[in-house]
């Protein structure tokens, strides 16, 4: 979303200097990936980047191997669980936001740089970023990417925020090495004002061939959805607050029905209402709750094999967590993260500002 990038930086920053941000490395014990043992509480484990630059792009692979992607050009990589991590930023791409990447392997990935003009980007590697090469230059001024998302290793879509008074997709089937303006004829018309948030990655979220994506801005805070891989789509007010800074940044389904909104708004990152809704009916409706984090949330993810439908949401304000699908929240962390990925193996990272990236573990009861 064009107007928020700098207040994006500025607020974030005003509430680093607020005070110390916090995440519980001491007393954290990693667990097998997926489980918890009996009395267990979740924590945050931070790992040192070596790097200050801003982390809005996270990819989890396991929980040895992870990329974050930043500001300044910046895109690092750890194949030992952050232990040590490699600078693998794209030569030349010093000026460019990397806002989301995605990663398959170790070696192969693809960054989204977001930006006016020119300036949004997509880059692809095939050799664990000792290469990369711009897939996809986007040169209509309208044009703004906020968030990318693959369901499986061929097929992703990037959102961008609306030319010509419609969002546009942009779609690849080959892994991200080549990509396409999806046809717009089957997309609803934008709402005066409407928007994507480049936030975390996580304003649009795939399921096989189901893509929903969020919006917020002037009007209504909206969610859109795609049976089709993005050539058609349906939308639905969520009923969450939404204003120039506030609606949907962040969605994840669990299954092709049950998925979860959330957001608030950037400018008030402590207080937050109406900024959480949950669907059983794969975006077709939405329900407000009402016990939900009391801050801005810019990232959510369902946390895989676990016994109860788990979640956990993340902002520059804390961290809280749901083990019943969403209809109830507690905050187990404060410290300032921007969006959290998990892999499939159940391994959980967030990433946030001024290099910060954490792995989820837990601390004995």
């Amino acid at each position: 979303m064009k107007p928020i990038i700098r207040a994006l930086v500025v607020t974030t920053a005003a509430l680093a200097l607020a005070g110390p941000a916090l995440a519980t490395p001491a007393a954290a014990h990693p667990v097998a990936a997926g489980h918890s043992k009996p009395g267990a509480s979740p924590a945050w484990r931070l790992v040192d980047t070596g790097s200050t630059s801003h982390f809005r792009g996270l990819s989890a692979v396991s929980a040895r191997v992870a990329w974050v992607g930043g500001y300044d050009g910046t895109i690092l990589r750890t194949v030992d669980g952050g232990r040590h991590w490699r600078d693998v930023s794209p030569a030349g791409a010093g000026a460019l936001q990397f806002r989301d990447i995605h990663a398959f392997d170790t070696r192969h990935a693809v960054a989204m740089a977001a930006g006016a003009g020119t300036d949004s980007a997509l880059y692809v590697t095939s050799d664990g970023g000792r290469h990369w090469r711009v897939a996809y230059q986007n040169t209509n001024p309208e044009a703004f990417f906020d968030c990318m998302s693959f369901s499986d290793r061929k097929h992703g879509l990037v959102l961008s925020d609306p030319v010509g008074g419609k969002f546009r997709i942009l779609a690849t089937n080959d892994g991200g090495r080549s990509w396409w303006v999806r046809s717009n004829a089957a997309m609803p018309a934008a709402l005066p004002g409407e928007a994507a948030f480049a936030a975390g990655g996580q304003c649009i979220t795939t399921l096989g061939r189901d893509a929903w994506f969020g919006t917020g801005g002037q009007g209504q805070a909206r969610v859109f959805h795609s049976r089709d891989r993005g050539l058609s789509w349906t939308v639905t007010t969520t009923g969450m607050g939404s204003g120039p800074t506030a609606g949907v940044f962040a969605l994840a389904f669990r299954d092709r029905w049950h998925g979860l909104a959330t957001g608030g708004d950037f400018t008030t990152p402590t207080s937050a209402t109406k900024a959480l809704a949950r669907t059983r009916t794969g975006g077709d409706s939405w329900q407000l709750v009402s016990d939900a984090p009391r801050g801005y949330r810019s990232g959510v993810a369902w946390l895989p094999h676990r016994p109860r439908p788990t979640a956990i949401a993340v902002g520059i304000s804390g961290s809280d967590i749901s083990y019943d699908g969403g209809r109830s929240w507690r905050q187990f962390d404060t410290g300032s993260f921007d969006t959290i990925s998990c892999a499939r193996s159940g391994a959980c990272w967030a990433s946030g500002e001024a290099g910060r990236v954490a792995v989820l573990s837990y601390r004995r009861g």
